[in-house]
């Protein structure tokens, strides 16, 4: 099999419904603070994880959390992915930053997400 590589999953978002509960629990958990704190998104980074709570799951409408694949061409590896079976939710779009992310589903309906930093 040729393609590219990802880079792994650095990103993953969880969906809460208690933001301030969520936010003390993942504080404890992974041993930081938050270095992203608004009413809409909190973010962790810990160990080169970014952990990030969504409430009410956010504007996508997470109802489980969601893995981020790192990715160095976004286009390239959302190409092989649907090449390979799996069926776009999310097209490539600039999520601030100078990132893009895309959701995939695979054939078992389960969520996949890329991003690539610019």
């Amino acid at each position: 099999m040729t393609g590219s590589v990802t880079q792994g999953i650095r990103t993953v978002l969880h969906p809460v419904s208690d933001l301030a509960t969520a936010k003390a629990v993942y504080a404890a958990l992974l041993g930081v603070p938050p270095q992203t704190d608004e009413p809409y998104y909190v973010g962790f980074e810990a160990e080169g994880q970014h952990i990030g709570l969504l409430p009410g799951g956010g504007p996508q409408g997470l109802t489980s959390s969601l893995a981020y694949w790192h990715v160095p061409d976004i286009e390239a590896k959302l190409a092989e992915v649907t090449a390979a079976g799996a069926t776009v939710k999310e097209p490539v779009h600039d999520v601030g930053g100078g990132r893009l992310a895309a959701t995939l589903v695979d054939p078992d309906g389960n969520l996949l997400g890329l991003l690539q930093d610019r």
